[in-house]
């Protein structure tokens, strides 16, 4: 575990795997996870000699809570410079799920940060509504706490009924915080909740900033996602053409954790290409073609 100071005095909590001399990977997660997310993630991309660092955004997990309430994407997008500085490492390939993806995807786009390839999961510009009132939802249920783990198991599964429930309900504590009360919440700050959210603003920044790439790029959708719909997919590729594309059957809006097998492998033969752990990275226009993916064909149907 380590820890890095972020933008504004707070503090940046993250986890690293692999070589620290091999390429620097940022894994970012989504509005009310943890790093914890991409802990598979991790393991694997240090195993094949990459450096992976994932990091808790403010506000969440055991980053420090502003107690301004400033968690706009500017705010993320300073974190995310400061740890890079932090780290010392040049051109790190930015991986982000959900807001960490519009994080990074801003990041690049507005030239706040010269990464080697970019990595967006589940997110794109254009963005399904319903999908996001769904999680909405999710983080405003019980703020006054949980009485179990038995009853946070249960609120994960009625929002992601894919997923296996665990018969081990231990690694749940690294989701919530126990309270002197005896209640568990969850690993956010409740003023995250409250920031303004004007999606027509966000999709025109976020699309200017599409157009604006032009370092390798790889859209991760997950098939059953009620977040990102196969329109809003194509949609980011008739704005970043050279980007690959893949498509995880099986998987939802946590497409890492649904199904981190395929993920895995898939990012890690996109980096191949792009961002090998020895050698030049490929042009961008000759990373996406190989494995551009058509609507509802399915990664696995890609050679």
């Amino acid at each position: 575990m380590h820890f890095w100071p972020g933008f504004a005095g707070l503090r940046i909590a993250g986890d690293a795997w692999g070589d620290p001399d091999g390429p620097l990977v940022l894994l970012q997660h989504g509005g009310g996870q943890t790093r914890h997310a991409w802990k598979g993630t991790g393991q694997l991309l240090g195993e094949v000699g990459y450096y992976a660092v994932a990091f808790d955004a403010r506000g969440h997990g055991d980053s420090d809570w502003a107690g301004d309430g400033l968690y706009s994407q500017d705010a993320m997008v300073r974190d995310l410079e400061c740890v890079i500085a932090a780290i010392g490492k040049p051109r790190p390939v930015l991986v982000g799920a959900s807001m960490g993806g519009g994080t990074s995807l801003v990041a690049v786009g507005e030239d706040h940060v010269d990464a080697s390839a970019l990595i967006m999961v589940d997110i794109a510009p254009r963005i399904e509504t319903d999908g996001i009132a769904k999680i909405h939802a999710f983080m405003s249920q019980k703020l006054d706490g949980f009485n179990s783990l038995e009853e946070v198991a249960e609120a994960i599964g009625n929002y992601q009924p894919q997923r296996v429930r665990p018969k081990n309900l231990d690694g749940l504590v690294k989701n919530v915080r126990l309270g002197d009360d005896g209640k568990y919440r969850w690993h956010w700050d409740p003023l995250f909740r409250a920031g303004v959210r004007d999606l027509g603003r966000r999709q025109q920044r976020l699309e200017d900033c599409a157009r604006h790439l032009a370092l390798p790029t790889l859209l991760v959708r997950g098939g059953l996602s009620d977040v990102l719909s196969e329109e809003g997919a194509q949609h980011f590729l008739t704005l970043c053409p050279h980007a690959a594309y893949v498509n995880v059957s099986n998987a939802g809006h946590m497409v890492a954790g649904d199904r981190n097998d395929i993920f895995g492998t898939s990012v890690i033969a996109f980096l191949a290409r792009t961002v090998p752990v020895r050698g030049e990275p490929v042009h961008p226009s000759h990373a996406g073609a190989a494995r551009r993916v058509e609507p509802g064909q399915d990664i696995n149907d890609v050679p």
